[in-house]
């Protein structure tokens, strides 16, 4: 798996990429925005990291014996990309809305782990929602789901 993630990662990195990308590549895009999400307040904490490590197993298909290599692999990517385009077009591509708004809960879920929403974290959010077309509302509302999961009360970007 860990070499055709790395295929992947090199079309991205030439502009190519595909809207039939295999299944492991939708679960490495995936790790990728979880990874930029989960180090945006200055480090992944361990409860960031399971909540990434399980939806991706249980969302993506991830198997569980290679998690912790394709978490790694996405994390080193994660830190060294600019610009996350690339991923969320293969997200957007092959994920229908209801994917996509699971993606956008996952999402939340692993920037409130912490119990706080950094502003750099509430600015990703902002930006993947616009990058993965799901509109403000929606996702307000996966947001309310993940901290609803998380038993955390709804509360503002900078709490």
């Amino acid at each position: 798996m860990l070499a055709r993630l790395q295929r992947f990662l090199d079309r991205l990195d030439s502009g190519g990429g595909s809207a039939a990308a295999p299944k492991d590549e939708l679960a490495m895009a995936a790790a990728v925005l979880l990874a930029r999400a989960s180090s945006l307040d200055g480090g992944i904490d361990a409860r960031e990291r399971s909540i990434a490590a399980d939806r991706l197993v249980e969302r993506f298909g991830v198997p569980r014996d290679e998690i912790e290599e394709v978490m790694a692999e996405a994390a080193r990517t994660a830190e060294d990309t600019v610009n996350l385009y690339g991923f969320t077009r293969v997200l957007k591509d092959r994920l229908d809305q209801d994917g996509r708004l699971m993606l956008m809960e996952t999402l939340w879920e692993v920037v409130y782990a912490d119990g706080t929403l950094h502003d750099y974290e509430a600015q990703l959010m902002r930006r993947l929602a616009g990058l993965l077309f799901v509109a403000d509302r929606d996702s307000g509302e996966a947001r309310k789901r993940a901290l609803a999961k998380l038993g955390l009360d709804a509360a503002g970007p900078s709490d």
